[in-house]
């Protein structure tokens, strides 16, 4: 199992609870997962999924986290897919071709899908061997975050009464717990309760004072690293984005309001850092896979402790130091009861009045805001001080602007060199913008800053870097490495000396079908055939054809597609467009156009100049 994380996740150990679960989920055994964001639990389903003869059905509500899940399962070499609202019919035709054929390992799938008939019909014509049910507590009245589509996973356990089920949440009070439990018939499974404290995150409450100033002052100390500023209503959001911009920082607005291709353009264009401040609404943030958000600020009460673990927990998913801030003033809690007391249901309106007093608890504490969150959950605290909270550690002692830093965090932190990080990171983006995906698919910043301290000087180096798997130091290696090395020559500096790790092993292992995949996908362009046919002949969409091209070219620079070259007109709009929009980003390209061109054609015409 070792082997099998580092070869296709590039981690050399797993984090806390995720052996024991993993080996319960491959007993077949249904189990609950309750584990902080940022704490692994995705890998608790693909690992096995790997290991299982069948496809994994993974149930998740969150559109943006499928497709982020996808791109990076896919970067490391494991066949997934998603099917969503956003697809077009014959992009789901043929992802459900792809599941059936055996191809898939892994295919998530939104919980309002499960109540159609022909899509119950599709299930029932696959070998499930696994099923996951993300976000589980979605399924609990009493949770923050409560959905009646995921009542329909009762439906699902009943058209699988023998596969597994493993149900897993960052955000569950003990009853909603027991209520996840009941709702999905697993009374007697395991339930793994990982600790829910976020050792690398810094709690601070700060006085509503002068907020937006501030704030401004506040993001000096994060110029260029991603952060999440959270306000109460839309028209706040679209003031401090704008005070923000007026003040010298580039950030865009985010909420319900906006039409439907503004959000997704400032969700991408923040997933792929080119706007490093977003301000908004918590419509904002759910499913938002971004390890790297440095600060979370809240500049507003949230509705409730839940909401406010959540939101926080958005910041320093990839384990690094990162911030968390919330702007307080007692007169904040009447805009809160305003609405409350706009409820009918008198149960519902004293759940939420009991939920804003815990929050209003937590903003008036005096002892460690840590060890309050932690309690709050029904963890037990061996500590009074958590040496990394505003209230625990003394205001002289303080970093730049009542922000503390964690001792065991910043002890543990690399030095490593700030101008190669730079540099690798600009690689980093290039290789991304040409794929598609987001930065962190190609590797995150933890891998880029022990490469920048390390100073691998050979592939075997490089491979023993943590998050550098197999699939990865096959497609990207070779280039990281010359970048390197021409850095440590021209600087004088030498490889230090790594902790042993385990070694990748070759790609092309028996659990995913993509090491041989582009070889197969150069034959048939060998042959002069369409774009179409390939996918038709490999069972796959036209868009991974292009993807595989793009690694192909990577190799070949010679390889002749020229016969595949759009009509010129098109070629000519879609360069247009790219340059009207100054980005490499299909969705805003898409908007310039129209229906006219699909994804695939944009895509197909970043091939050809």
């Amino acid at each position: 199992m070792r082997q099998l994380l580092k070869t296709h996740f590039g981690y050399d150990a797993f984090r806390p609870l995720q052996e024991e679960i993993i080996n319960t989920v491959l007993q077949k055994k249904d189990v609950l997962v309750l584990m902080p964001t940022g704490g692994g639990k995705s890998l608790c389903f693909q690992l096995p999924a790997l290991r299982f003869d069948g496809i994994t059905l993974v149930v998740s509500p969150l559109i943006a986290l499928m497709k982020d899940q996808v791109d990076s399962l896919t970067a490391n070499g494991i066949s997934a897919a998603c099917l969503n609202s956003t697809l077009k019919d014959d992009v789901v035709e043929m992802v459900e071709l792809r599941a059936l054929s055996g191809e898939l390992k892994l295919l998530y799938v939104a919980p309002e899908r499960l109540a159609q008939p022909e899509f119950q019909m599709f299930l029932k014509r696959l070998n499930v061997s696994l099923i996951a049910i993300d976000e589980a507590h979605c399924i609990s009245e009493w949770g923050h975050d409560f959905r009646p589509d995921y009542r329909n996973m009762k439906e699902l356990r009943r058209m699988f009464p023998e596969v597994p089920v493993i149900a897993l949440t960052a955000t569950a009070t003990p009853r909603v717990k027991d209520d996840i439990l009941k709702e999905l018939n697993m009374q007697d499974a395991p339930v793994f309760l990982s600790s829910f404290n976020r050792a690398n995150l810094q709690y601070a409450v700060r006085a509503k004072r002068s907020a937006t100033g501030q704030l401004v002052k506040l993001l000096q100390s994060y110029k260029e690293k991603p952060v999440i500023v959270y306000c109460f209503s839309r028209k706040n959001t679209e003031e401090v984005a704008d005070q923000l911009c007026r003040a010298g920082f580039l950030a865009l607005p985010y909420h319900a309001g906006l039409n439907r291709d503004v959000r997704a353009q400032t969700q991408d264009k923040f997933i792929r850092d080119e706007v490093p401040v977003i301000v908004a609404t918590i419509a904002f943030g759910m499913g938002i896979d971004k390890p790297d958000v440095r600060l979370v600020v809240h500049m507003d009460l949230p509705k409730t402790i839940e909401s406010y673990y959540q939101e926080t927990g958005r910041a320093g998913r990839d384990g690094l130091p990162s911030d968390c801030v919330l702007f307080y003033t007692y007169g904040d809690r009447r805009k809160q009861e305003y609405f409350i007391n706009m409820m009918d249901n008198p149960a519902e309106k004293a759940l939420a009045h009991q939920k804003l007093k815990q929050v209003i608890d937590y903003c008036e504490a005096k002892t460690c805001r840590r060890k309050f969150l932690l309690e709050y959950f029904g963890e037990e605290c061996d500590f009074t001080k958590c040496e990394s909270c505003d209230n625990c550690v003394p205001r002289s002692q303080e970093a730049v602007e009542e922000i503390a830093v964690s001792k065991k965090v910043a002890a543990d932190a690399l030095a490593f060199d700030q101008e190669l990080f730079q540099i690798l990171r600009k690689e980093r983006k290039a290789f991304a913008d040409a794929q598609n995906v987001p930065p962190f698919v190609i590797f995150g910043d933890r891998t880029l800053q022990e490469m920048a301290f390390y100073l691998p000087q050979t592939l075997k180096s490089l491979g023993q870097i943590f998050g550098v798997g197999a699939k990865k130091l096959e497609q990207y290696g070779d280039r990281f490495l010359a970048l390197i090395q021409t850095y440590s020559r021209s600087n004088g500096l030498d490889e230090r000396s790594h902790p042993r790790r385990i070694e990748p092993a070759k790609s092309s292992t028996v659990f995913t079908k993509e090491g041989s995949t582009h070889q197969k996908t150069k034959e048939l362009i060998l042959q002069k055939r369409s774009l179409v046919d390939i996918a038709k002949e490999r069972g796959i969409v036209p868009g991974t054809v292009i993807g595989h091209i793009m690694v192909l070219l990577k190799e070949d620079p010679k390889l002749e597609i020229e016969y595949l070259r759009p009509d010129a007109d098109r070629l000519k709009a879609i360069h247009k467009a790219f340059k009207s929009t100054g980005t490499r980003m299909l969705t805003p390209v898409k908007v310039v156009l129209g229906d006219e061109y699909s994804y695939d054609d944009i895509k197909l015409a970043g091939l050809f100049k």
